[in-house]
């Protein structure tokens, strides 16, 4: 088989599983589990043999035109090259560990057909997005994608934390997708094609006649697909769907696909000195302002989600300075450790019974309760920390390699500022990474009080995952290095002064951490075991692991009392309580966008209710008013009639007579 016909397997075989899982999930439910999984096992399979014959050289190319339209053709186009092939597995690896994972974590879940299907099929898109050679192709494969995370986001659609979360997730993401499409008309315009190839083409001749437009619209959808300032908020809420959806969105999907557009056109962008320096500063700004917001949240998926849109403003950073192999480098080492988090989470969810990171540190004996996750999520949480030698520590010393020497001047590819700006806010965030993760790791695993109850070993489906995906999180980097010719020829070795800084600042985050928390336990005394106080006048809500321990869909964490043992609230002071909200931002755009257009909106339904239908109903009154005056005129005596006749004629005569003797006046 050749290896074009492979590739074109890659994306079909997990839509084909999906449309079979749609249409027998109710006749044939004993078919649903194998049609989720193997159809992707066997993507990720084909994926995996087609990185090994693409090996880092020549591109893989194919295509065919689909219909003629008469000005930019647009064709059914394959392009897999070292980025493309490397990204594919990922993508495979970890949505086959999430489809595993979910026929335990959800096995009891009455939706769970319609629920496997898209996850099947939001692979698939993601596949077709890596896969494709044509903008317009890979067009279809965003916007699927997109719906996909409307429906699984949505997926506990009894609760309103998930239908709003769906809902603004699919809004916030279609509002970087109109600039986005846009983008796209004006670049085929100027390039007349839509294949990625021809337009790489164009940018090297110089003939796009307006980089910085075109980038600049692009990099509002990549904004939104990516969770970028100022359209990440919807991120954190998407935490509102399965734990498993959280993983295959922030390690594979969805958000990896803005990243993943920008390295393939980045030499569009780098033509454009002001749209790197806008992608910089989007970069530096996301980077800090999400690290410092996960240092004081309380939910530990959010907490992750907060993480994920860092780590993307890493990989955006990248992107910035010019360095498209460390932005893609960052993007298979992010994904890889995070799926494990998402997924070991899930695990301590289900055996504390809530997302609170304050109610897990009032409960002893979790890291023996599930030791799996524990120690995976111990390796991934290192990895994001960036201690080496861990896969996190190789791909944001890339990253922070490349911000340096664009800061310095050895590098041409973007502006010195931009450099800078990446640089600075890359180790500031990394001093933060490392104090939340070694913040959550604390709560989580070393709390104070009753024993954590057991509720017997996890399944098998859900902790053999977390190994699979742990090893690439501890040997990813030392493997990459010795593949340069994935990455666009250069290898992606550390050094000296960025390691020593990136790795120095690391250790002081969690050392500072670990002293926060030491002392604020200390200080507080601890609570008395067994204490976990509800907030005055707060409901308890239900917790994901609790509405899937009670078959009963749901979300939310149990609302507990903040621990005083809680070392974010030293570190922060006064920052803490807006961290915590995420710097407002969501009350920033409910006043300045979704106040007025329901303003707007409420102004609409009272014109049309009471001007248009008004005039409307006024006219048939009238009608009806007229026609009964009518109709009582109407009443079959011939004497009336003639009255009324000699009556109108003595008016008509009356009138003539005033009209001619005031014409004769005149």
């Amino acid at each position: 088989m050749t290896t074009t016909t492979l590739a074109v397997l890659v994306p079909l075989l997990p839509f084909l599983g999906a449309a079979a899982g749609l249409l027998l999930g109710r006749t044939a439910p004993g078919f649903v589990r194998p049609l989720a999984v193997l159809p992707v096992l066997a993507a990720t399979v084909l994926a995996a043999v087609t990185a090994l014959r693409q090996d880092g050289g020549r591109a893989i190319e194919a295509a065919t035109e689909l219909t003629p339209t008469g000005s930019v053709p647009i064709g059914l186009a394959l392009y897999v090259d070292g980025f493309a092939a490397l990204v594919a597995v990922l993508v495979g690896v970890v949505a086959i560990c999430v489809q595993i994972y979910s026929t335990a974590y959800l096995r009891d879940d009455p939706r769970y057909p319609s629920y496997a299907a898209l996850v099947s099929l939001f692979t698939s898109a993601m596949l077709l997005v890596v896969y494709s050679g044509d903008l317009m192709v890979l067009l279809v494969g965003w916007e699927i994608m997109g719906i996909c995370s409307y429906f699984l986001v949505g997926h506990y659609w009894e609760t309103p934390e998930a239908r709003a979360a769906s809902l603004k997730a699919f809004l916030v993401t279609k509002l970087g997708d109109v600039p986005f499409l846009i983008g796209l008309f004006a670049l085929a315009a100027d390039t007349g094609t839509f294949r990625i190839t021809g337009i790489l083409d164009a940018v090297a001749a110089g003939t796009v006649d307006n980089p910085t437009l075109v980038a600049l619209l692009l990099l509002a959808g990549v904004a939104g697909k990516s969770a970028q300032f100022p359209l990440h908020t919807w991120l954190p809420d998407a935490m509102a769907g399965p734990t498993p959806v959280s993983a295959l969105i922030h390690a594979a999907t969805m958000v990896a696909a803005g990243v993943y557009f920008t390295a393939r056109l980045l030499p569009l962008f780098a033509a454009s000195a002001a749209a790197m320096t806008v992608l910089a500063v989007m970069a530096a700004v996301t980077m800090t302002g999400s690290a410092i917001a996960a240092l004081a949240q309380d939910d530990i998926k959010r907490v992750l989600a907060y993480s994920t849109i860092g780590q993307l403003g890493y990989m955006t950073g990248a992107l910035a300075v010019g360095d498209r192999g460390a932005a893609v480098f960052h993007l298979l080492s992010h994904g890889a450790f995070k799926a494990v988090l998402f997924l070991a989470a899930g695990v301590v969810i289900h055996a504390a019974g809530t997302n609170s990171l304050a109610a897990m540190s009032r409960m002893s004996g979790l890291s023996r309760r599930v030791p799996d996750a524990y120690w995976t999520m111990t390796v991934a949480l290192l990895a994001l920390a960036a201690i080496p030698p861990f896969a996190g520590f190789f791909s944001k010393e890339a990253v922070l390699v490349a911000a340096e020497h664009t800061a310095l001047g050895d590098s041409s590819a973007a502006p010195a500022a931009a450099g800078w700006a990446v640089l600075v806010a890359g180790l500031l965030t990394a001093l933060l990474t490392a104090a939340y993760a070694t913040r959550l790791w604390l709560l989580a695993f070393r709390g104070h009080g009753p024993e954590v109850p057991d509720h017997g070993r996890q399944p098998l489906a859900m902790t053999a995952v977390l190994w699979v995906l742990a090893i690439p999180s501890m040997g990813l980097g030392l493997t990459v290095s010795v593949l340069p010719g994935w990455f666009d020829g250069h290898a992606l070795a550390p050094e000296l002064t960025t390691a020593v800084l990136g790795t120095g600042v690391a250790l002081v985050g969690g050392l500072v951490t670990y002293a926060a928390w030491r002392h604020a336990a200390a200080f507080a005394g601890r609570p008395p075991i067994g204490a976990v106080a509800a907030h005055p006048g707060a409901e308890p809500a239900v917790s994901e692991a609790e509405a899937i321990a009670s078959h009963t869909p749901a979300y939310g964490s149990v609302s507990a009392a903040p621990d005083p043992a809680d070392p974010s609230r030293l570190l922060l002071g006064p920052l803490h309580r807006h961290a915590a909200a995420g710097f407002h931002l969501d009350a920033v755009y409910s006043a300045l966008f979704v106040r007025p257009v329901r303003a707007g909106a409420r102004l609409v339904r009272f014109l049309d209710r009471e001007v248009v239908d008004t005039y409307v109903s006024g006219s048939g009154t009238g009608v009806r008013w007229l026609g009964a005056a009518v109709r009582r005129a109407q009443t079959g005596n011939v004497q009336t009639y003639l009255a009324a006749l000699l009556a109108g004629s003595v008016l008509l005569a009356v009138a003539a007579v005033v009209l001619s003797t005031t014409n004769a006046g005149s």
